[in-house]
């Protein structure tokens, strides 16, 4: 996992080394192992490395014959498979991402169909004056682009687009509504005006500063599986965690004790001859539901070595800001608290980590989509109401913040497939690229460390998605046949105990400290949003109720966010002094 960025002029004169030289700067921390620039005529890309795979020749851009260049975030997880496959082919590294140069060569823009992994990838092909930029199909990895009457700008992190200097620093109203409605902002747009994504499985064909071509590879496939069975699951999971723990450094996981991280504890286990380190979140003195007790039973039951991650009220106030900060692409959900400080700790023993992330999303695990199994009339639109629906806050009480979700649902609704596919399609399609990944790749890139999500393997994606819900939801519970699993292989997970949930105790700890609420309404972007006298008594509310809490913290992060990304305010160690500063 690494940084990437990079420019194509629109006049086809040579790119402003300042220019790639601040990009690059912006993203530094993705890649603490190394820095590669190229530039090529009308093209410059830079990398920022985070060595995993191929420590000694891996660095980048990597170069293929007829001045192809390529530079990549990510993992190609079967590089192994594609160079056996590609043996009349010469090789100049043993980097997992050279296979790309060849594929391309063979099969120019569908070459990323051959991938199996998480990527964002730009090429550079000067023979046909062009720049090619491709993400993997769950958009696993981040990649944004944006136009300028200069040329055409690319990165992993919007930050490091407006480093650049050739676009304004300016907020996208629907973006911020979003944010405060569902968490994240949906499709390809962000919070930032001129700035936007390249769509999961997207590929993209620049020329002279444009955008000429466009192709999308889905991730989801109604093919049924071969063996839907226990066993069936059993092979195509264990082949997914073997070729995600592909690397040359130390590796480890999160464990929080529910379905999907204890699977692949189970596996982990079964597939590394020494102790897996499991790193889980705990909060001492909160009145929440704590897993970790149960995880710590877990890892022990595997023989893991364990480790217990504090996120304490003054852990809350430091770093608040700092993830913010990293959160250029904002995702106002509470668990990027846990995640930033798991991440911390776990840069200390490891450079990369697996996670559990997209279980739910394929296996049938949210309590939504048993609402969207109900026949008609008894069937209810997911996420119908916003964080702030009745509280009389926000200024604009409209619905605005859900117009570009009512996109995805009108899109979700024409695939084929049964209510709950066509329900985790919706999911697959925004909320986990735009809120769980966005979150979980900044919080670990943060500190320099790299995750890895093996349920969001294309072979475990085909498995998954195209099961009969009988397998995916029964007696009210969801992901039926994982639970299956985890009963023959890990009993000790008590995989048919009801989903508990996660929480933070974000609204006790805004709570408790009684000035926040006027200072958060004190900020210029608070005050265009809510009405006059109505954040303070929100916040002293927050504890209270639970609407009240989470629109509080909602409102909290879009503060701190705006004072950085907008405002331009670097971050201080504490959440109070921050918004209090002139700066």
């Amino acid at each position: 996992m690494c940084g990437i960025a990079g420019l194509m002029t629109a006049d086809g004169g040579p790119p402003d080394e300042r220019v790639l030289a601040a990009m690059t700067a912006a993203i530094a921390h993705r890649g603490p192992d190394g820095r590669g620039h190229h530039l090529r005529g009308d093209v410059g890309l830079a990398h920022c490395r985070l060595a995993i795979i191929d420590l000694v020749t891996g660095d980048q851009p990597l170069f293929g014959p007829d001045g192809l260049a390529l530079v990549a975030n990510g993992e190609i997880y079967n590089h192994v498979e594609l160079r056996a496959g590609l043996a009349d082919a010469v090789f100049q590294t043993g980097s997992d991402c050279e296979p790309p140069l060849v594929l391309y060569q063979r099969h120019g823009l569908d070459y990323p169909r051959h991938l199996r992994g998480m990527y964002a990838i730009a090429l550079h092909d000067p023979a046909r004056g062009r720049l090619i930029l491709s993400r993997d199909p769950f958009g696993i990895k981040p990649l944004y682009w944006a136009e300028s009457p200069r040329g055409f700008l690319f990165a992993s992190e919007p930050q490091a687009l407006l480093a650049s200097g050739l676009l304004p620093r300016r907020l996208r109203a629907q973006g911020r509504d979003e944010l405060l409605g569902l968490q994240f902002s949906t499709g390809a747009e962000t919070a930032f005006m001129g700035v936007h994504r390249v769509l999961p499985g997207e590929t993209l064909v620049v020329e002279r500063g444009r955008i000429v071509e466009r192709r999308r590879i889905e991730a989801l496939s109604l093919e049924p599986a071969a063996e839907a069975t226990v066993e069936g699951l059993d092979r195509v999971l264990e082949q997914s965690v073997a070729l995600h723990q592909r690397a040359d450094v130390p590796y480890g996981m999160f464990l929080s004790g529910g379905i999907d991280s204890s699977a692949v504890l189970a596996l982990m286990a079964r597939l590394n001859s020494r102790p897996v380190l499991a790193f889980t979140a705990f909060f001492p003195g909160a009145a929440v539901h704590d897993e970790s007790g149960h995880a710590r039973a877990l890892a022990r039951a595997v023989g893991a070595r364990h480790v217990d991650v504090a996120v304490d009220e003054p852990s809350f106030w430091k770093t608040l800001p700092h993830i913010a900060a990293h959160m250029d692409d904002p995702a106002a959900d509470y668990a990027v608290v846990p995640t930033y400080l798991l991440a911390r700790e776990a840069r200390r023993s490891v450079k990369v980590i697996l996670s559990g992330e997209g279980g739910d999303e394929l296996f049938g695990g949210y309590g939504r989509y048993r609402g969207a199994m109900r026949p008609w009339p008894f069937t209810k639109a997911m996420r119908r109401s916003g964080a702030f629906d009745g509280l009389g806050v926000l200024r604009d009480q409209g619905r605005g913040w859900r117009d570009g979700y009512a996109v995805a649902e009108a899109l979700a609704a024409r695939r084929p497939g049964s209510r709950l596919q066509r329900a985790q399609a919706l999911d697959c399609a925004d909320w986990l690229p735009n809120d769980l990944l966005i979150k979980l790749d900044r919080c670990l890139m943060a500190h320099g460390i790299e995750g890895r999500v093996p349920f969001l393997d294309t072979e475990v994606a085909r498995f998954a998605y195209g099961l009969p819900d009988r397998l995916k939801i029964r007696q009210g519970l969801g992901k039926a046949i994982l639970r299956d699993w985890l009963a023959r292989h890990l009993p000790e997970a008590k995989p048919f105990s009801p989903k508990r949930g996660f929480t933070v105790p974000v609204a006790d700890w805004i709570a408790s400290r009684p000035e926040l609420g006027s200072v958060v309404g004190s900020q210029p972007a608070i005050r265009e949003i809510c009405l006059p006298g109505t954040v303070g008594p929100l916040f002293r509310a927050a504890g209270q109720s639970r609407k009240a809490g989470f629109a509080a913290w909602s409102l909290l992060f879009y503060a701190l966010w705006h004072r950085c990304h907008i405002d331009g305010v670097p971050p201080v160690d504490n959440v109070l002094d921050y918004l209090k500063h002139e700066g």
